[in-house]
């Protein structure tokens, strides 16, 4: 090999550095959206260690890192190949006919003679564009370019479909990445050549090349392919998912009751035959009738004690909007059961939030519609309560909820409603304490605020516990827990925006060493 070192100096070592990168980093790039395999392994390595499975819930943080160097060293990889396609030209086209470089460059013009080279013309764009290396890099590239460009989160959110087809170029990627060696672009002396034709004891007499025994003409070969060794393997575990996930959209769902809420929230309460939940799960679902390849992540809002599974779906976007008038949103009279759309479901998933009940304080903290994962966890608790189960451990529950519309309370209030007055009925008032946070409001509505603001219910929920205006006191609420329950492992639940995660991970680091034990959990799917 230090021929072609001779010919490309350290240029060849920073592309093949990244190169070696780049097949780890693809073999692991595919595992965390291998939802089904998650699944299992946070099911199988719960009973042993709860850290561990709580890793797995950062599935996404971590395809995304692993994205991030993915580009990196492609980035890499590509500058260091055009340094090394720039040395192979002038190596071809130099003047001094005597240099070694050159000699190097011109072995293979006869026939049947290996060549060291590969740009055996004068137009290194032309070898990009009709080798298998430079073809195939050209287009690994460009869907590369693609699928992280699309993954940004104001196209994730605004365009979401653009992001979901966009993705599936992985599959270009993919195939591209496999034939990309196939070419042996970057080639170096044999093993059996090595034997006979030294380079330590022949590089200083080339000009003699062919024409001594100790120094007889040096011959190539091309790098075997090696990036399918590395990314078979998960490439066979996601068509494996894939197949898994066809199979359980084929099974029938029915949808037994569609509710419109008021703040333009739709609920499908469902059944499908061996479905299976435990609280805070998600599922992924597929309308047919709206596309037949767009899944979407939806929280499961009802219990596992319920009859039915349901998801509340707020109406941001071009296929929730679908969805909405698919289901008679938009019409004034009632739908019959035959002329709702078709749903497909693949799940349930597990999340942090399943690990709920191993605390025996709890803080749930939700933000918007991402307080989705509590109801589900809200009326396990009552139904395990009302049934006297004695396996609950979990004895106390600290409820944030932070909106930014009044809207937005509508669908959940009328569940804590009943609760709050079942619980009183119960006498557990003091099982639940909720907080409510209004951190947006306009003039008109702290008019009306005011006005009703000594009414024995809250005027924007109903409740008995008033609304709060702004935003929490953290250092104050993390403090009072602490106080109040020295010594014990409090979890702490959030579904919400990556700033309140980063403020609440920091309050759980610092309270822990003063109190109680904060152990922060996120949704992140």
């Amino acid at each position: 090999m230090s021929h072609i070192i001779v010919d490309l100096t350290h240029a060849l070592s920073w592309a093949r550095a990244p190169a070696a990168c780049l097949n780890f980093n693809c073999m692991l790039i595919l595992l965390p959206v291998c939802r089904n395999l998650l699944s299992f392994l946070r099911g199988s390595i719960q009973c042993c260690s709860r850290t561990a499975a709580r890793q797995l819930d950062r599935n996404i943080t971590f395809h995304k890192l692993v994205a991030y160097m993915i580009a990196f060293h492609t980035a890499v990889h590509i500058i260091a190949h055009l340094f090394n396609f720039e040395r192979f030209m002038d190596a071809q086209l130099e003047a001094n006919t005597s240099s070694l470089t050159h000699v190097l460059s011109v072995i293979g013009n006869k026939e049947n003679e290996s060549f060291l080279n590969p740009i055996r013309s004068n137009g290194t764009t032309i070898v990009m564009f009709t080798t298998v290396a430079g073809l195939t890099g050209v287009v690994i590239t460009l869907a590369l370019i693609l699928i992280i460009t699309s993954s940004m989160e104001v196209i994730r959110r605004s365009y979401f479909e653009v992001f979901w087809f966009t993705h599936h170029l992985f599959i270009v990627f993919f195939i591209g990445l496999v034939l990309h060696g196939i070419g042996r672009i970057v080639r170096g002396q044999t093993f059996a050549n090595l034997k006979l034709h030294k380079p330590l004891t022949c590089h200083s007499r080339y000009e003699e090349w062919g024409r001594i025994t100790e120094c007889p003409e040096p011959e190539f070969a091309g790098n075997p392919p090696m990036t399918w060794k590395w990314v078979v393997g998960p490439m066979v575990l996601y068509l494996c998912e894939r197949i898994v996930r066809f199979y359980r959209s084929q099974q029938k769902v029915v949808i037994t009751k569609v509710v419109m809420h008021p703040s333009k929230t739709l609920e499908l309460q469902m059944k499908k035959k061996g479905f299976k939940m435990e609280v805070g799960q998600y599922i992924f679902m597929q309308c047919p009738s709206i596309s037949q390849l767009e899944w979407h992540p939806f929280t499961l809002t009802s219990a596992p004690e319920e009859g039915h599974f349901s998801v509340h779906i707020r109406i941001v976007g071009d296929w929730t909007q679908a969805l909405y008038s698919a289901c008679g949103g938009d019409k004034t009279e009632g739908q019959e059961a035959w002329e709702l759309p078709r749903m497909a479901v693949d799940g349930p998933f597990g999340t942090a939030s399943e690990d709920v009940f191993r605390y025996e304080v709890v803080m749930l903290v939700g933000a918007g519609i991402g307080v989705t994962p509590f109801a589900s966890i809200l009326k396990s608790v009552w139904y395990k309560h009302v049934q006297q189960n004695t396996n609950v451990f979990t004895k106390k529950i600290y409820f944030y909820w932070l909106c930014p519309e009044t809207e937005a309370f509508e669908w959940f209030a009328d569940l804590l409603q009943s609760l709050e007055r079942q619980m009183t009925e119960k006498n557990m008032s003091d099982f639940l304490s909720y907080n409510i946070y209004l951190t947006r409001w306009k003039d008109t509505e702290a008019a009306h605020f005011r006005v009703h603001h000594e009414a024995e219910n809250d005027p924007i929920t109903g409740l008995k516990q008033k609304t709060l205006y702004g935003k929490p006191n953290w250092d104050s609420e993390f403090n009072t827990i602490a106080t109040s329950h020295p010594g014990c492992k409090v979890g702490v639940f959030l579904c919400g925006p990556p700033l309140l995660a980063k403020a609440l991970e920091k309050q759980c680091l610092t309270q822990s060493q003063a109190g109680a034990e904060f152990i922060f959990n996120k949704e992140n799917f």
